[in-house]
């Protein structure tokens, strides 16, 4: 088969193309009784497919079904939308937002360039600058990883910490006790090498584990998966369902076959339900540089199935079985990163320096171990969720919930959830995201 390469894009082509044919969305509440249509038509370009779930997902929408068609020189989807209750989306500035960020003005980046917290060598959003680590992960580690910030008075705005695969992956957005964005070098200088010294330990290797100051804006979702794969966290999935960051029960079947009439490969993914999850495995194809032609995505009561064609960038389809089981490997890590089965505790308290670190050394000392989290700051307030299991990666005892409850409770609100394995949708859609840093950071775009 001849080979078919992705075309080259003139930017200037483009943004003609993009006067002559602006993108077209419409919101549609009629044609289907319990969800909302989002339909969108644009020219089509590399990356077009991510930056329009990314859009829908920060919106905390749940995706239930999608018909993806991008085949030539134009992107036709269409997507089955409901709110974080199951419910159509009706309210007027929502659907309002909807239309502009993915209308014709919704991908200008002139904001971003523009952006007045931008410095040299450090990205600040607005009042915030952002850090990413990597590392081994064990017990305990993220509250030494807090520990240090407190001690050097900086207090955490916003974060989210996953772990996958005996790795941990952090983004994180600080300033320092003034409210302000931290640029002075030798400070940072302190903080890296202090950062790195416990997420090294005893092994002096940039391969092991290494902090960095992130360029431009980041997207935390987005980053951490760029970041566990590139990290390779994908090469031990897979090896046992026993391994305590891998749920059996999530454990997805993936299968992918050669579709001789089109020449494409089609990979067929078929797991339990969350949220995200379309966006999850959207943005692992196109890390490894494959493009979507076409997809289809459905929610079967307690299950998805998502099938998508594609080709890698090159035009060349997956025609090895070494190619075939490291795409598989690649997917499956995607979607079990955010996976979390046990309890979740939120927690609420009035923002300081130190909070983060106070929190997570109660859970450290009480034997939980964090599996994820999520940070956010809402005016004074600063708010926590974490995904926690014992020390050994089992389900936690209640009683020591409890205890946990009575230590903190006079001090900092909490709130216990338990996850049952059958859930149908993520905690993440309950909890913290319905407030997350990021949908400001989507606001950010038109603000400008």
């Amino acid at each position: 088969m001849a080979k078919v390469c992705w075309p080259y894009f003139d930017p200037e082509y483009e943004n003609f193309s993009n006067r002559i044919n602006p993108p077209r969305v419409s919101v549609d509440n009629d044609s289907c009784h319990d969800c909302t249509l989002i339909k969108f038509d644009s020219v089509n370009k590399p990356g077009i497919l991510l930056e329009v779930v990314q859009i829908l997902t920060d919106l905390d929408f749940i995706i239930t079904k999608a018909y993806i068609s991008s085949d030539g020189g134009w992107f036709m989807d269409v997507f089955h939308v409901t709110d974080q209750q199951g419910k159509k989306i009706t309210d007027s500035k929502t659907i309002d937002f909807i239309e502009k960020a993915l209308g014709p003005k919704g991908k200008s980046t002139e904001g971003v360039k523009s952006w007045p917290g931008k410095r040299v060598d450090v990205h600040s959003v607005g009042e915030h600058t952002a850090i990413e680590l990597i590392g081994r992960d064990r017990p305990g580690l993220l509250s030494e990883i807090s520990a240090v910030l407190a001690s050097l008075q900086f207090n955490v705005i916003a974060a989210e910490v996953w772990t996958h695969n005996r790795r941990i992956a952090c983004v994180l957005y600080l300033n320092d006790a003034t409210s302000q964005a931290v640029d002075d070098p030798k400070r940072l200088s302190i903080m890296e090498e202090q950062l790195n010294h416990i997420l090294r330990g005893c092994e002096d290797d940039e391969k092991v584990a290494r902090t960095s100051f992130s360029m431009g804006f980041t997207h935390m979702d987005r980053r951490l998966h760029q970041m566990l794969f590139a990290d390779r966290d994908y090469e031990s999935a897979g090896a046992t369902t026993t391994d305590v960051d891998c749920p059996p029960s999530f454990r997805p079947k993936i299968r992918i076959e050669r579709c001789e009439e089109k020449g494409y490969s089609a990979v067929s993914v078929r797991c339990k339900d969350r949220a995200k999850l379309m966006f999850d495995i959207v943005c692992t194809l196109t890390d490894m540089e494959y493009v979507v032609f076409h997809a289809t995505i459905s929610s079967e009561g307690p299950y998805a199935s998502q099938e998508y064609f594609i080709r890698h960038m090159d035009g060349c389809t997956l025609d090895t079985e070494g190619e075939k089981e490291r795409v598989i490997k690649c997917i499956e890590a995607a979607i079990q990163r955010r996976v979390s089965e046990g309890v979740s505790l939120e927690l609420c308290a009035k923002d300081r320096v130190g909070l983060l670190s106070e929190v997570t050394r109660i859970l450290r000392e009480n034997g939980l171990r964090v599996c994820r989290a999520g940070v956010s700051t809402i005016g004074e307030k600063g708010l926590n969720v974490f995904y926690v299991r014992d020390a050994y990666g089992n389900p936690v005892d209640m009683k020591i919930i409890e205890a946990l409850r009575k230590e903190i409770g006079q001090t900092i609100m909490v709130n216990v959830k338990k996850e049952p394995a059958n859930t149908t949708k993520a905690p993440e859609t309950r909890g913290w995201a319905k407030t997350s840093f990021f949908f400001g950071n989507l606001l950010e775009r038109f603000l400008t």
